[in-house]
C-alpha cells in the first residue's frame, strides 16, 4: 500500500516534532518534505524506512500529477 510521508508519519503514531527529533532534522524540513516543497536525499530517505517502519518503495514523494 502506498502512503504519503505524512500519513507513513501518522501510521507510525509520531508527531511532526517527534519524528523530526528522530530523523535529526528541524520541524521546517519535515514540513517541507511533507508539503511536496523538497525532498529527502538518500540517507535521510533510510533513516525514514527506519523510523516509520516503511518501505521506500510505498513512500509517495511526488504527486500523480507531477510532470
Amino acid at each position: 500500500m502506498k502512503v504519503t510521508l505524512k500519513s507513513a508519519r501518522v501510521n507510525a503514531a509520531l508527531t511532526q516534532s517527534q519524528a523530526a527529533k528522530q530523523l535529526e532534522i528541524s520541524v521546517d524540513t519535515l514540513r517541507n518534505w511533507e508539503n511536496m516543497a523538497t525532498f529527502p536525499n538518500a540517507k535521510q530517505i533510510a533513516k525514514i524506512e527506519l523510523v516509520y517502519g516503511v518501505n521506500y518503495n510505498d513512500i509517495i514523494f511526488l504527486p500523480k500529477n507531477y510532470a
